[in-house]
């Protein structure tokens, strides 16, 4: 399926193309570029108010005019001004307020990072091990082959019994039918590692099968460690500073806000022109006022209570988790040792002298049969219990969030 001069990739090299390529790891990039774009407005005033029109004018246009006995004319035009001054603490709170919310995003998306390389090694290592027993089913079709094939030529010259040979002949035909299901699963592996790249699904590439099981007996799974290595559990924390922060700023919208007003009043009919300068004080602090900025301020308490809650739902979780995974990857990495190092190299003995002895005439095809498929479902187990060991190891680096 896999051409040499197709391109091989590592696991580093597809952890490049996800950071680089995965939509959803843009958007995030994007709802950080806009909240950091939003935080820029924080210490924003509020809108001058103008305005004009006719101030204290009677209804009678006649009396606007300079009367005949010599008295000024009545009714004025105005132009009015009004600013309000922004508190400057509660500018200052906004601001911190509004520059911390991309905090969270930025931790999502590291915590999106690490789900997203944890199913780029799942399948990384599934894919592994698949070469290597479709490695294992090669060498099986050349010994099958030279099993049927001599016992054909010993049957021919009445030199063999022909007990075993259409075992032999259904075993190749089990091999094969192993081998279209084991090409379908590297397809699909193929097809999944190329959406994580998001690159075109049939795009076609090979992969390094050099793997390395690592050893975590000595990492303590204890608070610190998760909170130091996981991003959900910097997202709450950067969360609680967050809803902190909003409280600040809601404690704040209780302070006293100024304003002034000024008007200035053409006056009608020989009136002289006058003026009005007045300040203004906003006064949010009155009961009837202050009830909404309160109730914030209590709610975000409680708001700041469960996501402590929530954080420490999660450490537990994942102390409970990674605890039972590494007792169970302890107890494959000693499963997997017994087969490397004992069962299989007898059993790989016993195939060889076996093989040796038939060759010699000093043993039947059946025999040698039976030593070649315990040896053959051996090595497929082994293989097994190794993919096992890789998706617990790849579980526990995504329950610690090690890349």
């Amino acid at each position: 399926m896999l051409a040499n001069s197709q391109e091989k990739l590592n696991l580093n090299s597809i952890f490049s193309v996800i950071s680089t390529n995965h939509p959803d790891l843009k958007m995030y990039d994007a709802q950080i570029r806009s909240l950091d774009e939003a935080a820029k407005g924080a210490k924003n005033w509020e809108p001058p108010l103008l305005s004009t029109g006719l101030w204290m004018t009677p209804y009678n246009p006649g009396l606007w005019s300079k009367q005949s006995n010599g008295s000024t004319g009545m009714g004025q035009y105005m132009i009015s001004g009004q600013q309000t001054f922004p508190n400057r603490r509660m500018q200052n709170a906004e601001q911190k307020y509004m520059q911390s919310m991309s905090s969270v995003e930025k931790e999502k998306k590291n915590a999106n990072i690490n789900e997203l390389y944890s199913a780029a090694k799942e399948n990384y290592f599934q894919w592994v091990v698949i070469k290597k027993k479709l490695g294992v089913l090669e060498q099986d079709q050349k010994m099958l082959d030279f099993m049927i094939k001599n016992a054909e030529l010993r049957y021919k010259n009445n030199l063999g019994k022909i007990s075993a040979y259409y075992k032999a002949k259904a075993a190749l035909g089990n091999i094969e039918s192993m081998r279209i299901m084991l090409q379908n699963e590297l397809s699909q592996k193929l097809i999944s590692l190329n959406t994580l790249m998001n690159r075109d699904k049939s795009t076609m590439f090979d992969i390094d099968t050099s793997y390395e099981t690592k050893d975590y007996s000595t990492v303590a799974f204890d608070s610190a460690t998760f909170i130091n290595s996981r991003s959900d559990l910097k997202a709450i924390d950067k969360d609680i500073q967050v809803a902190g922060l909003q409280q600040e700023l809601e404690k704040t919208k209780l302070k006293p806000e100024f304003g002034v007003r000024f008007d200035h009043m053409f006056g009608f009919g020989g009136l002289p022109m006058q003026y009005s300068l007045m300040g203004m004080v906003k006064l949010p602090m009155a009961k009837w006022s202050s009830r909404s900025s309160k109730a914030n301020v209590i709610s975000l308490q409680w708001k700041i209570e469960s996501l402590n809650d929530q954080k420490q739902s999660l450490i537990n979780e994942a102390s409970g988790v990674a605890t039972g995974m590494l007792t169970e990857i302890q107890s494959r990495q000693k499963q997997i040792r017994l087969y490397e190092d004992n069962i299989i190299p007898a059993l790989r003995k016993n195939f060889q002298t076996m093989q040796l002895a038939y060759e010699n005439n000093t043993e039947e095809l059946f025999e040698l049969y039976d030593a070649w498929e315990t040896l053959n479902m051996t090595q497929l187990q082994h293989l097994d219990q190794l993919q096992q060991l890789l998706l617990m190891q790849v579980e526990l680096e995504r329950v610690l969030e090690i890349k």
